[in-house]
């Protein structure tokens, strides 16, 4: 195999590791605060929140699949504005449209499995290692930022409708990842499945953790600067991005090729 054909086997996403999922859980976790900021703390209302944070999404996604390989700012930009966009969505379908967190759940997570389905019998899998071409590229953005919005409203919806607060709802969700991680490493379960299923996950994990950091302590959190709280974690993704090995993943192919 020769160097160029190597490189248009690898992916344009991120290998799966552990130093995406942190990074992912974190930027869910920016998601939720900056999200709020926009919305709540400028008071500019969830609607043209999510015109600005849609804007952002599209002009990125544009970028994303107009590259010519795996760019890890860019990918990660991309994802913060898909978890953030998805934030404003959530909350303005489910507050201000009013079809309360039970709806907008149910309808977030057909709209989950509608993208997907549609992707598989397109181009035959959903599988993240094969997002090397423009219709896969489309079917991958569309498909998270519709988790990124379902993963917003579960987390609110088991906070508030469930009653389990934030830190419960955070408590049920890693849990729910720790089964995930189970069944990755003491079965042979479908990986793609497995993928999705902690992806969509890890949205109600920081959309509880990023409720608990800004909500008023009379509410169960612990009332911090949204603002602060955003900087923060953006510091943090930063941080991670540079210690943390950053590669592109590869396309199963690659190593039949091989």
């Amino acid at each position: 195999m020769t160097i160029g054909d190597r490189r248009e086997l690898l992916s344009k996403v991120p290998a799966i590791t552990l130093g995406f999922w942190i990074i992912k859980i974190l930027a869910t976790t920016l998601g939720e605060t900056a999200g709020d900021t926009v919305s709540m703390s400028m008071n500019l209302g969830y609607l043209v929140g999510t015109a600005i944070f849609l804007t952002a999404l599209i002009a990125l996604v544009w970028w994303q699949m107009a590259a010519t390989r795996f760019h890890p700012f860019l990918y990660w930009s991309t994802i913060i504005a898909s978890t953030t966009a998805g934030t404003t969505m959530a909350d303005f379908a489910t507050r201000s449209l009013g079809i309360g967190y039970t709806g907008g759940s149910a309808l977030l997570l057909g709209c989950v499995l509608a993208s997907l389905f549609a992707w598989y019998r397109t181009l035959g899998s959903i599988s993240v290692d094969t997002v090397r071409e423009p219709k896969a590229e489309l079917f991958y953005w569309l498909t998270i930022t519709f988790s990124q919005t379902l993963g917003t409203a579960l987390g609110d919806w088991t906070a508030d409708t469930g009653g389990l607060g934030y830190l419960g709802a955070a408590a049920i969700f890693s849990a729910m990842l720790a089964i995930l991680a189970g069944l990755y490493f003491l079965t042979k379960a479908s990986r793609v499945f497995l993928f999705w299923a902690a992806f969509i996950m890890t949205r109600p994990l920081g959309a509880a953790v990023g409720d608990f950091l800004d909500k008023p302590i009379a509410k169960g959190g612990l009332d911090f600067s949204r603002p602060l709280a955003s900087a923060v974690l953006a510091a943090a993704i930063l941080v991670l991005i540079l210690v943390l090995p950053q590669r592109a993943g590869q396309h199963p192919g690659e190593n039949r090729a091989g």
